[in-house]
């Protein structure tokens, strides 16, 4: 099955409150489309954090394994993967390239392992300029991060 996951984060003060929003969409046999939203926000966290976050949600979500066409507008998200710098933290065991820790692992290795049954094309889109689904992800992000549902990011240390 061929499924289409638009992500974002976003955190106010970076580190602060935050949130993160997904769109997933796939087209069935008959043709109809199906669409789910998802977002949660975050008592005290990362813009990087949420993007992570975003990606996670949308791949854990996924009840078998599927054709994912992943966009984000992260950078971060999206050169780790298409410029395989998750490849090189693997092996010099999620030390970067200046032999630092790799910030953010406990998610890397989250997403990896969501990652892992499905086959997911990373593509870049730029934020803030009118593409629909990034919009929207946009709008999910920023209202779970001023929202009252915010629950704490376990993993953040800042």
């Amino acid at each position: 099955m061929q499924v289409d996951i638009f992500t974002d984060g976003s955190a106010r003060g970076n580190p602060g409150p935050g949130g993160y929003g997904a769109v997933m969409r796939f087209v069935d046999g008959a043709g109809k489309v199906h669409e789910k939203e998802l977002s949660q926000g975050y008592e005290h966290t990362t813009n990087n954090r949420m993007e992570l976050m975003a990606v996670i949600a949308g791949l854990e979500a996924l009840k078998r394994p599927c054709d994912v066409t992943l966009y984000s507008d992260s950078q971060y998200v999206v050169n780790a993967f298409n410029q395989h710098w998750v490849d090189g933290w693997l092996k010099r065991g999620w030390k970067n390239s200046q032999k630092q820790p790799v910030k953010n692992d406990d998610l890397w290795k989250r997403l990896l392992a969501a990652k892992k049954p499905h086959r997911v094309e990373f593509v870049w889109v730029k934020g803030h300029a009118g593409h629909p689904e990034n919009e929207r992800c946009d709008e999910l992000a920023t209202a779970a991060a001023d929202g009252e549902g915010r629950i704490a990011d376990q993993g953040f240390a800042g």
